[in-house]
């Protein structure tokens, strides 16, 4: 049986906090238009916060935060591990969809 998204990512966030450099991390997931928190781990450290866009066929569906030092290009590449995992509070347009 298969993970649930929401326990990937949950999972996700807390590995990229428990790293090296790193104090916390979240995913905000776009809803009408606004950046919505969803899981997230760690202590919050706005002053050190970065973030990339989750992107999935074109359209931002949320961002990956985080507060610390990660890696800009492991954060892209988590970010596009996630992407399609994110989509379960997103609007698809009614395209079919599988994670």
């Amino acid at each position: 049986m298969s993970p649930d998204a929401d326990d990937v990512l949950r999972q996700t966030v807390a590995e990229l906090a428990g790293g090296k450099g790193c104090s916390w991390a979240g995913i905000f997931f776009v809803e009408d238009g606004a950046l919505v928190l969803g899981p997230e781990a760690g202590a919050a450290n706005e002053g050190r916060r970065r973030s990339v866009p989750v992107m999935w066929k074109g359209d931002k569906v949320a961002e990956l935060a985080v507060d610390g030092e990660v890696d800009q290009a492991r954060l892209e590449q988590v970010a596009a591990e996630i992407a399609d995992l994110c989509l379960v509070g997103w609007d698809t347009g009614g395209e079919a969809w599988e994670p």
